[in-house]
């Protein structure tokens, strides 16, 4: 059975710390090519009427092992930048989505984490991840929109550091 065609509408959601460290993930497919592709999370609408924030938790979920629906296991805050990015498909990922689709409509989420939060990765998806100060994550990204959402992290940033649980 063929794979359906990817919805092209996604997320593309910033992972970052109070001190603006930026969790950036290597892409498997890019390997094939000798290439790093660094990239914070993004990912495709599963179904036209699924709701961007589910979308959005959902990729993070499935790319990092990242809970954001759970606080009591990891303490987060998913946040709708409320930013759109309409960009021209890479050539090299057109065959993913239907006939004649050249353009993807993305939408921008930060999700704010408690430092040393754990990652888990989908090695199907990606095979690294790092760490980075948020200038360095943006000059680290191959897609512009992608560095670009990054270097809005000042802007975006929940004003609360995340509580990690220890007394004060």
């Amino acid at each position: 059975m063929d794979k359906p065609y990817k919805i092209p509408e996604s997320v593309l959601v910033v992972i970052f710390t109070d001190a603006l460290d930026v969790l950036l993930i290597r892409r498997a497919d890019g390997d094939d090519l000798g290439a790093e592709y660094w990239q914070s999370v993004t990912g495709s609408k599963d179904r036209p009427d699924e709701e961007l924030l589910q979308t959005a938790a959902r990729e993070v979920w499935e790319e990092t092992g990242i809970d954001c629906t759970s606080q009591a296991v990891h303490p987060a805050v998913l946040r709708d930048w409320q930013l759109v990015n309409v960009y021209g498909i890479y050539p090299q990922w057109l065959h993913r989505y239907g006939p004649g689709v050249t353009c993807n409509t993305e939408h921008l989420f930060g999700l704010q984490v408690a430092a040393g939060c754990e990652v888990r990765l989908n090695p199907r998806e990606h095979t690294a991840y790092q760490w980075l100060p948020y200038r360095e994550a943006a000059d680290r990204c191959f897609s512009p929109s992608n560095a670009e959402a990054i270097l809005q992290l000042p802007r975006f940033r929940v004003g609360m550091a995340i509580q990690t649980g220890g007394a004060s």
